[in-house]
């Protein structure tokens, strides 16, 4: 049978699916993951959070510092390590998941991915629109109304979904631009605070306690975390042969790059203005304080653009989770289903809530103990199929009856669903956020901030010393020993 060309390779706009990438057409190179990391971290909210960190944790600068390097390295160093599946299976992240949980099991933790991914969009889409409304006050002296409100969330909402409709192409020549403007503007805003800020009062500050320290490292990388089941979305067009170390290194180094200093500006901020971390219905107003309109507005306007990339890279892995959820439609409609919950989502945000920042931390919180326990349950599956030949079976992957070699019983691996239930549970028991605080948040674990931590651990240790599952119904034509465990060295 011949090889059809297929849109991926002739054309800018990517129609495939969730169908896993044949490797003839695998022509994605390393390099490209480290603009889309950066691009995932532009967000002015990390200016905010770096801010609380000082304000409500209590951190000096050097704590700050520690805070953002250990959180950027941590959770986007898990993003590489899971996104390397995406380079054994060629496909994304949600439908890899498939191999864990059954087909069918595999629906539990795809709901809650899915879900979480409507709140981060509606997160990403509020922000953008507050600054361009804090850019069209700067300039013009335009003050917010609802129908002012409406249309610039709206404006937002449309340019993410254009962007995220056309695929892994378009988003990796956006990507890499965005990286080269935000990255001459960031450089602007720490000349400027080099020059202007009270240094001496930044460095007199008094440390705060570990507690904080460690609370704020999961606050801080509780975005980084939420990245992590979509993390082989963006390496699935990648050969075999790409380095797993290099994935990882470009992954965490490419997130580092912006998360690290965004969130230290947001601490050296706070000294010197710290209502910063208290903006709670507008946090980006904070800027047209702190910065000149001549700087503010064109590093307002090129963080804009990363948090449409940010939302659209977002978009572009919900769609293939709706498709795995079995939602029959093309990536790009289904894409549209969250643009549509992220508008309804954010004019609820904009128009009707008051605090923006307690409901964004209260989400990240969430987010991280919702992904947790799912990464805990897939590294586990990951380190197992290392010693395979042939790692993800793609015609395996695709159906959804008994005849996938992943079926096991009913559709389910008990074993997966059982260590990913135990573990969310538990996971939440240790929470405590606004309108809700666990039964064991007063502990040790819960009072630090390390439920997300105690679930991945929790769901990883469980489907370890549970019996381990096996693979079904062979698929035919499969040659004998592709299941056998490759030989040392």
């Amino acid at each position: 049978m011949g090889t059809t060309s297929t849109p991926e390779a002739d054309g800018a706009v990517e129609t495939r699916g969730i169908e896993p990438v044949p490797d003839g057409e695998r022509h994605g190179r390393v390099r490209e993951l480290f603009p889309t990391w950066v691009a995932a971290n532009i967000s002015v909210l990390l200016l905010t959070m770096g801010a609380a960190l000082v304000v409500n944790n209590g951190l000096n600068f050097w704590q700050v510092l520690l805070v953002a390097v250990i959180a950027a390295t941590v959770a986007f160093g898990m993003v590489g390590v899971v996104s390397v599946s995406g380079k054994w299976g060629g496909a994304p992240g949600a439908m890899l998941s498939r191999a864990a949980f059954g087909v069918r099991g595999n629906y539990f933790p795809g709901a809650i991915l899915w879900v979480a991914r409507f709140g981060w969009e509606t997160i990403n889409a509020v922000t953008g629109a507050y600054a361009v409304l804090t850019v069209l006050r700067l300039l013009f002296g335009v003050r917010a109304d609802n129908l002012l409100i409406v249309i610039t969330l709206l404006a937002f909402v449309a340019c993410t979904y254009l962007v995220s409709g056309m695929g892994r192409k378009a988003l990796n020549i956006c990507n890499r631009y965005s990286t080269y403007l935000f990255g001459a503007f960031t450089v602007m805003v720490l000349v400027y605070l080099i020059a202007t800020m009270d240094w001496h009062a930044v460095f007199a500050k008094k440390a705060g306690t570990t507690a904080m320290v460690i609370a704020g490292i999961g606050t801080i990388a509780a975005g980084g975390i939420s990245w992590v089941p979509t993390g082989p979305d963006f390496a699935r067009y990648l050969p075999h042969s790409a380095s797993g170390r290099r994935i990882v290194g470009a992954t965490v180094s490419g997130a580092a790059l912006v998360l690290v200093p965004m969130v230290l500006m947001g601490g050296v901020m706070a000294v010197s203005n710290p209502k910063l971390a208290g903006q709670n219905t507008d946090p980006m107003s904070f800027l047209g304080t702190i910065l000149p309109t001549w700087l503010a507005v064109p590093y307002l306007i090129t963080a804009l653009v990363g948090m449409v990339l940010i939302n659209s890279l977002s978009m572009y892995s919900a769609g293939f989770t709706a498709q795995t959820m079995g939602v029959k439609l093309p990536r790009a409609l289904a894409v549209s289903i969250n643009a549509v919950i992220s508008l309804v989502g954010g004019l609820f945000m904009m128009l009707v809530a008051k605090d923006f920042i307690g409901q964004f931390i209260t989400f990240l919180t969430l987010l991280a103990v919702s992904f947790s326990a799912w990464i805990g349950v897939y590294a586990v599956d990951m380190a197992r199929r290392r010693g395979y030949a042939v790692r993800y079976d793609a015609d395996s992957l695709l159906t959804i009856g008994r005849a996938s070699r992943y079926w096991y019983k009913g559709g389910f691996c008990w074993q997966a669903m059982t260590s990913w239930a135990v573990a969310l549970a538990a996971g939440l028991c240790f929470t405590k956020v606004q309108w809700f605080t666990g039964p064991l948040a007063t502990t040790w674990i819960g009072r630090n901030g390390l439920g997300w931590a105690a679930t991945i651990l929790l769901a990883a240790v469980l489907f370890a010393v549970l019996p381990r599952p096996r693979e079904t119904v062979p698929v035919t034509g499969e040659p004998a020993g592709d299941r056998t465990p490759l030989k040392a060295g």
